[in-house]
């Protein structure tokens, strides 16, 4: 079966009100609080937006109806399906991960892999200049990775090559669910000499974990919109190195992007509208004051 890439553009979403009551009720219960609890409309948007991708593909690829579904967070965070039981024989082997930052959320999934993915938009610091804000990372990436983000060329361009790297490092332990216990430096990643483009996938970067090229682990890159970076990781399910993980589709898939109709095309409300959650999100900033200066640029 191919595997699954949507995105869906939470900065260009201005929910009316039916849209976020109908968002919230189509949530879990615990996931529709947590996402009101906050402080900037921005994250609650993208929040709401990741559930909702998730409860789509369970539901429209696993076969779970959208009542039944149960979603729960490893104690790492990592999304998995809760309830087994539900499930259908096309459930079986699925794994699926999510990220939220800047314009965009996004979702990849696959059957008889693990899977991480990460996003990440290229953001001048807000408060520190670009060579500090490189020392306060230094721990983060190894000399080799340095030295290929200070070669870019400009700051901007090295501020690219960091998130570039920083999603990769970021979609590899949401793949193996370690989280901050994770020291970054024990993965070094060798970049693709081709270009990253929007509407292109590339296969061919390589990590090494503990200075050795792990040659089960496939990454893809692409970028969505304008600077947001996008890599998954895809291994396999065991930690066994000799086993080769399942073959790949190829050419490798791009990402979909869904509209809120999408999102909620399959999707059944789980408890009755509460109208204060509408007043709780209209009270709420979109962004921080930085980030809207920011986004004015």
């Amino acid at each position: 079966m191919v595997g699954v890439r949507w995105a869906f553009r939470c900065g260009s979403w201005t929910p009316t009100r039916s849209e976020w009551l109908l968002a919230a009720r189509c949530v879990q219960r615990e996931e529709k609080e947590r996402i009101g609890q906050f402080m900037f409309a921005k994250d609650a948007k993208s929040a709401m937006a990741g559930r909702l991708l998730l409860r789509r593909l369970v539901c429209d690829r696993m076969g779970v109806p959208w009542a039944d579904i149960r979603l729960e967070r490893s104690p790492r965070g990592k999304p998995y399906l809760a309830n087994p039981a539900c499930s259908s024989p096309e459930s079986v082997g699925w794994s699926f991960n999510i990220s939220h930052q800047g314009d965009y959320a996004v979702l990849a999934a696959e059957q008889g892999l693990q899977v991480g993915v990460d996003v990440m938009k290229t953001t001048m610091p807000g408060s520190s200049s670009v060579p500090e804000f490189f020392r306060i990372m230094t721990r983060q990436f190894t000399d080799y990775e340095w030295s290929v983000i200070r070669r870019a060329g400009s700051e901007w361009e090295q501020l690219t090559m960091f998130y570039r790297h920083w999603v990769l490092k970021e979609s590899f332990i949401k793949a193996i669910g370690t989280g901050l216990a994770f020291n970054l430096q024990r993965a070094e990643f060798h970049l693709s000499p081709e270009p990253i483009a929007e509407g292109k996938v590339c296969r061919r970067t390589t990590m090494h974990l503990d200075e050795e090229e792990e040659e089960v682990w496939t990454f893809e890159e692409t970028v969505l919109g304008k600077d947001h970076h996008v890599a998954v990781a895809l291994g396999p399910r065991h930690t066994v190195r000799s086993v080769p993980a399942p073959a790949l589709t190829y050419p490798p898939p791009s990402f979909t992007f869904l509209s809120f109709s999408d999102l909620i095309s399959m999707a059944t409300p789980l408890f009755e509208e509460d109208s204060a959650y509408w007043e709780n999100f209209q009270k709420k900033a979109e962004a921080p004051e930085r980030q809207r200066l920011t986004a004015t640029v």
